[in-house]
């Protein structure tokens, strides 16, 4: 509770945390029931007895006995609980004056038996006070397991703050507690673990959507060479992504995220364009690779911003936050804004020139497709 105490402390200094406080309260007034087993036995109870007593009058007999009346008229069920109304449990006198039923005399609604003439009288019940004493004192008010062990939470709410920095401000003032006791650790749970993990498998999604792509151009080009040409607009989308969110001082969240994975694949779409109509040309015409490229940029211009500014012009009221709750899926429209317009610079006056730089030999594809219609023809030779 100490170091509880210090995290509580620290928090509150942190610029965004709002409504810091220790979830367990551990000195929560209470009253201490101790039963005197001995003259509880003389009058036929054990301590067990007073103690289901006591919780059937505070909590109802549905803790321990649950009862049910079946209402013949409509056939529907209803509990039936016994317990002491809560206006009767308002002062200490209250309490110690609670009955306590001895197990044999249960027999209050329903007797057992009909009682004998010869029969000696019974006290069916007997008042807390003659069994136990009562007296004052403090306790936890609860008691929370995490995993098992024993944990204290030191709960807080985000105003006014990405929850990223917040987190990242507590954990180094954690750090700056030093060593803890033994068996003692202190662990930041909450909206950070799920912000995370999603970050995580974004983050993943975006390498494997990038690696799987070019995997698939290669295949469709039969080149390790074009795919990776085409490949140089996605570091133009990223950094375009970045900046915007900078200048409008959007965070890295889910949705951001999710923006810059539609921005890759676009831009690569976009690039796959000019590269493919590229080879064509140098395949039709025999022309040099800069020629192709320059030619293959000029033809895929208005195709290539089409696609660019439809998506950019389509994402602008989500980027605006315009609506209601629009605020929610902004960064990802000003991601994806961001991501193609950087991209789209790229894809039309960086990769041709890279194109005509790497891009020296005739393209793979086209010798191989000419080798198989030759050997469909029969004029294959060996």
């Amino acid at each position: 509770y100490e170091y509880a105490l210090k995290v509580r402390d620290v928090m509150r200094g942190i610029p965004g945390t709002a409504d810091v406080h220790i979830n367990q309260v551990l000195d929560y007034p209470a009253l201490q029931v101790d039963v005197d087993r001995e003259r509880a036995a003389r009058l036929g109870m054990s301590e067990r007895d007073v103690a289901t007593s006591a919780l059937i009058s505070l909590s109802s007999s549905t803790l321990i006995a649950p009862s049910f009346f079946l209402n013949p008229a409509n056939n529907v069920n209803y509990t039936v609980a016994v317990q002491i109304p809560r206006q009767y449990q308002s002062t200490l006198p209250d309490l110690v004056a609670m009955p306590v039923t001895p197990p044999g005399a249960a027999a209050l609604l329903q007797p057992p038996y009909q009682p004998q003439p010869s029969d000696a009288p019974q006290i069916p019940a007997q008042v807390l006070t003659n069994l136990a004493l009562i007296s004052h004192r403090t306790s936890a008010e609860n008691i929370t397991h995490y995993t098992v062990q024993r944990v204290l939470d030191v709960e807080a709410s985000v105003e006014g703050r990405d929850l990223g920095s917040v987190v990242s401000d507590i954990k180094e003032e954690i750090a700056r507690l030093g060593k803890l006791p033994p068996g003692m650790r202190i662990n930041v749970r909450g909206q950070n673990e799920v912000m995370s993990e999603s970050f995580r498998s974004l983050g993943l999604g975006l390498v494997l959507a990038i690696v799987l792509v070019y995997f698939l151009m290669v295949v469709l080009f039969q080149s390790w060479l074009d795919p990776f040409i085409i490949m140089m607009a996605v570091p133009g989308a990223l950094m375009g992504i970045l900046w915007m969110l900078v200048l409008t001082g959007t965070t890295i969240n889910v949705e951001s995220l999710m923006g810059s994975i539609m921005a890759v694949g676009i831009a690569t779409a976009n690039s796959i364009l000019l590269v493919s109509f590229a080879n064509d040309l140098r395949v039709e015409k025999g022309i040099s690779p800069a020629e192709a490229a320059l030619e293959a940029a000029k033809t895929r211009l208005r195709p290539v911003l089409m696609t660019a500014l439809a998506m950019i012009i389509g994402m602008l009221p989500m980027a605006f936050a315009m609506g209601e709750a629009g605020e929610q899926n902004a960064p990802l429209g000003r991601a994806v804004i961001g991501g193609l317009l950087v991209a789209t610079v790229l894809t039309l006056f960086v990769v041709p020139v890279i194109y005509s730089i790497l891009r020296k030999k005739t393209p793979v594809k086209h010798l191989l497709d000419e080798r198989f219609a030759a050997e469909e023809r029969g004029d294959g030779g060996d």
